[in-house]
């Protein structure tokens, strides 16, 4: 029973001690919307559109009015106090007469969007970023320095909610929005190719009646079995090795032509272009050329469009956040194929292209790489030609037999950095021309030397810059 008295006793204690904070709290509140004015002065009334703002006179006012009733509207609540109502962005003026018609004041009544809330919301999303709010009659102007594009963007979408088609932007992107690409194109080509034929010619009788003249696969030909059996190979063949055994059966002359191929090769390519583009804008690089295509026009007029081929690359980057880089990438490397050519007569042949090309969109942050690979291609042809039937016969069959075998691959990997960089001053860099000046004609002629030496800056960054050695896998090649 104790113990109900005493949480009895305080809770009525705390429901006595917290009536003055709740008889308060009104009276705040509609402090907030009131506003005095006074004899003779004449004050700017701010007053938000679709919101009500009292104003409350220091000496009883008899007769009051609006200059437009279309941006603001009015009622007398007593003889102190007056209901304003704010209805469309303008300014306009509002009177008090005392009850001898004398001029009490003038106040200048400012109608604009409400953006108390819309300020509330942008400290809500884009925490730390110092943008300024404005009204401009019925719209909302921004100004500032945000730190990155995307958050510009947000803040933009953000004010349409408010007013849309109303927002005037002149906030401006801080940080830096300069983005360097530092992309490397590897490609390796292997190919493999191996053939091996066997050529039979005979000349001759069988018996005293059946006469034979005739040869199979290369020697296939008058001309090829007089050759061979006479005991000269093929005037021209692409093998690499030839072998021609003849010999007598009887009155019959055979000759056997043994033909093989090998080859292998492989085929290094190699590209480091370095790009540097402003945030949001294209950057474009082509190593490599443009080969003429005609193109038939009208009137019977031919005209020439030019194909680029080589390692072709642009990216359009977009500094997201700080740090962060939207990057939208398209790669391709391309090739003359003169194997799949269009002859359009008169030895007139217009050459096809090889072309392997990507292109993605990532975001990574400064110094980051990703590496675009799997652009494998691998060509595989095996072929194999013989007689009827008697190619089929075993051991004997591979007189009478061909094959040769073909296979091609591809690798291309490209790797992007993307760093995000600042101009420096022109006399921080160095030229690889600053190391070479032309030699005179006694060094030219009686020393042998093909230049004079160095003559690059020996102070300040330019000339640390060049005393490094540039020779190796990196800087300037000059051989």
């Amino acid at each position: 029973m104790k113990i109900d008295k005493f949480i009895k006793a305080a809770l009525l204690g705390l429901t006595i001690g917290a009536m003055p904070f709740a008889l308060t709290a009104p009276i705040d509140a509609k402090a907030n919307t009131l506003r005095v004015v006074k004899k003779g002065t004449n004050r700017v009334l701010e007053v938000p559109m679709n919101r009500a703002v009292v104003v409350e006179s220091d000496i009883p006012f008899a007769e009051l009015s609006i200059a437009n009733p279309g941006i603001a509207d009015i009622s007398s609540l007593s003889d102190r106090t007056i209901y304003v109502l704010g209805k469309s962005p303008g300014l306009t003026t509002l009177t008090l007469l005392d009850a001898a018609g004398q001029l009490i004041t003038n106040v200048d009544v400012r109608v604009a969007a409400d953006v108390s809330e819309f300020k509330e919301r942008l400290r809500q999303i884009l925490p730390g970023e110092k943008i300024e709010v404005r009204t401009a009659n019925d719209g909302i102007v921004l100004s500032g320095i945000v730190s990155s594009t995307q958050r510009l963007q947000r803040a933009l979408d953000l004010a349409e909610r408010y007013a849309p088609e109303r927002v005037s932007n002149l906030m401006s992107v801080g940080g830096i929005q300069q983005v360097m690409m530092k992309v490397r194109f590897a490609e390796m080509s292997r190919s493999v190719s191996k053939s091996l034929s066997a050529s039979l010619a005979l000349n001759g009788l069988v018996g005293n009646d059946l006469a034979i003249n005739g040869g199979t696969n290369t020697t296939n030909t008058s001309g090829a079995i007089a050759n061979s059996l006479g005991g000269t190979t093929p005037a021209s063949n692409s093998n690499a090795g030839a072998v021609l055994f003849g010999f007598n059966a009887g009155s019959t002359q055979v000759g056997l032509l043994l033909e093989a191929l090998e080859q292998k090769g492989a085929v290094r390519f190699l590209a480091e272009p370095n790009l540097v583009a402003l945030s949001g804008q294209e950057a474009t690089f082509l190593a490599g050329g443009e080969y003429p295509v005609p193109v038939a026009q009208t009137g019977d007029q031919i005209s020439v469009q030019y194909k680029p081929f080589g390692v072709e690359m642009s990216f359009i980057p977009r500094v997201v956040d700080k740090d962060l880089i939207n990057l939208e990438l398209k790669a391709a490397v391309s090739a003359i194929d003169a194997s799949n050519s269009v002859s359009l007569g008169n030895g007139f042949d217009i050459s096809a292209f090889t072309r392997r090309e990507t292109s993605t969109t990532v975001e990574m942050r400064d110094g980051e790489s990703f590496a675009i690979a799997g652009l494998l291609t691998d060509d595989f042809t095996d072929n194999s030609s013989q007689l009827p039937w008697i190619g089929d016969v075993p051991v004997l069959g591979a007189l009478f037999r061909s094959a040769n075998y073909q296979r091609s691959q591809s690798e291309l990997v490209i790797i992007i950095t993307a760093h995000l960089v600042t101009p420096t001053r022109g006399e921080a860099l160095a030229l690889p021309t600053d190391r070479i000046k032309p030699p005179t004609e006694s060094e030219l002629f009686l020393s042998g030397r093909t230049s004079k030496g160095s003559t690059a800056p020996t102070k300040g960054a330019a000339g640390e810059v060049a005393k490094q050695d540039f020779s190796g896998s990196y800087g300037y090649v000059l051989d």
